[in-house]
């Protein structure tokens, strides 16, 4: 019998995977009304920015909150461009690890760069490095905004209460955690955040 994890999981993979079809299709239809000749004009080049972005979304999403079969590898390149949907002008990610590893750690990293992503509204640097104690994400930033009911998941007594759905990441990571014993721990201070998962 499958369990509840397992099957958020699923549920996530599905909901990636067919959502891909209909971004596919916009994204022929844009192509071909410019081989039509239609001008490309402000409006299109929005509509196509959206589309990127959603696309880079979904493979995050896929990846992050999607199922990690037992063997599957990942490559790093795949997970870099995910990480190009959470990237931006104010939070800038760097993964400085191997070029390919298991699908299970690659979801397990995600799931805590998206922790340090929502203690980060005003931007920052977030970095990712493994050595044989396993996987570090250290975030930078001039300022946190840190919600204690999220990060009370990592602590010793979890909360009984579900997180908010913005912050499933927290009660995610937690529940990998337990089941892989790899429980996330926090060192903090006024100007770094890291995260060893």
């Amino acid at each position: 019998m499958t369990d509840n994890g397992d099957l958020t999981a699923l549920v996530g993979s599905r909901i990636c995977h067919d959502l891909v079809s209909p971004l596919g299709a916009i994204g022929n239809g844009l192509e071909l009304m410019l081989l039509s000749g239609a001008e490309e004009t402000p409006e299109l080049t929005l509509v196509n920015e959206a589309l990127a972005g959603a696309h880079a979304r979904i493979r995050f999403f896929r990846l992050a909150f999607g199922a990690a079969r037992d063997g599957t590898l990942v490559c790093a390149g795949d997970v870099r461009e995910a990480l190009a949907a959470l990237g931006g002008p104010k939070l800038a990610i760097s993964w400085e690890v191997r070029e390919e590893l298991p699908r299970a750690e690659a979801r397990r990293v995600l799931l805590a760069i998206t922790c340090l992503e929502a203690a980060m509204p005003f931007g920052g640097r977030i970095t990712v490095t493994e050595s044989d104690a396993g996987w570090s994400v250290r975030g930078e930033s001039e300022r946190f905004i840190i919600d204690e009911a999220d990060w009370a998941f990592f602590g010793p007594e979890r909360p009984a209460a579900l997180p908010d759905p913005s912050k499933v990441q927290f009660a995610l990571l937690a529940q990998d955690g337990q089941d892989t014993g790899h429980a996330p721990t926090v060192t903090a201070s006024d100007t770094d955040i890291i995260l060893r998962v």
